[in-house]
């Protein structure tokens, strides 16, 4: 009696596991949503809005066979800017953002899946700057331009800085070039990417102060079925070698 009971057990919470799989609706679709954050995510034709196969990168090819692998259906929007896209992310049902840098202040305000890359935080000056610093808090007396909402101005802010912060990265290159800015506090390798497009080579990197790691984030309420689903195919990507090989191709 106790072992039919025990089978009877078993197959009720096989049963359960099969539902809880099955309850997210075949047509589920999640609405993608990310930015001009070159090499990881960006408009082929460099514009500032794409959708779906105008859109390329290393976490942009990283996220597309995921989603795929994870038999989860998805529409792909670039635009900007960030601040709106993060917003949204926070307060639609089924939508996520990447390239999102994880924090531990951002931490409960989505769903994670990740990481998809690894980079790094950096002051930069211009060509021919003689211009050096040894901390955050020595940074403090220089004017520095930074991007709005982005983790690197957050971070500063949250250190007692008060940067000034700019829409579009990009805007930073000719600020930091024209002089209006004595220090650019932006992502590597994004920061010399977006250099290069508009034309600048040579900056100097006076100081890299953090590591970081960029992520998938999901709005709160998204089903912890997807999160699973997505970051088991991650998970096998990463052992496979995909993720690598993405990185490779760009870099």
């Amino acid at each position: 009696m106790l072992s039919t009971l025990k089978t009877i057990a078993l197959l009720g919470l096989g049963f359960m596991a099969f539902t809880a799989r099955a309850e997210l609706p075949a047509d589920y679709k999640m609405v993608l949503l990310t930015e001009n954050f070159p090499p990881f995510n960006m408009a082929v034709d460099d514009k500032n809005f794409a959708r779906d196969d105008g859109i390329d990168g290393i976490n942009a090819e990283i996220v597309r066979e995921m989603f795929k692998r994870a038999g989860i259906k998805y529409s792909l929007t670039l635009r900007f800017p960030w601040d709106r896209l993060y917003k949204l992310t926070q307060d639609k049902p089924n939508y996520g953002l990447f390239s999102t840098t994880f924090t531990p202040e951002r931490q409960p305000l989505f769903k994670w899946v990740g990481p998809l890359a690894k980079t790094g935080w950096v002051l930069l000056a211009a060509p021919g700057s003689n211009l050096t610093v040894k901390s955050l808090k020595d940074a403090g007396q220089y004017t520095i331009g930074a991007y709005k909402n982005d983790a690197v101005s957050q971070h500063l802010e949250s250190q007692g800085l008060a940067p000034v912060n700019a829409l579009r990265d990009q805007e930073n290159v000719k600020k930091l070039t024209s002089g209006k800015i004595d220090l650019w506090a932006t992502t590597d390798p994004v920061g010399r990417y977006l250099a290069k497009q508009e034309g600048v080579t040579g900056l100097n990197t006076v100081l890299r102060f953090n590591e970081a790691e960029l992520y998938l984030a999901l709005n709160k309420d998204t089903p912890d079925e997807v999160v699973q689903r997505l970051q088991k195919a991650l998970d096998e990507m990463r052992s496979e070698g995909f993720l690598d090989e993405m990185t490779n191709n760009y870099l």
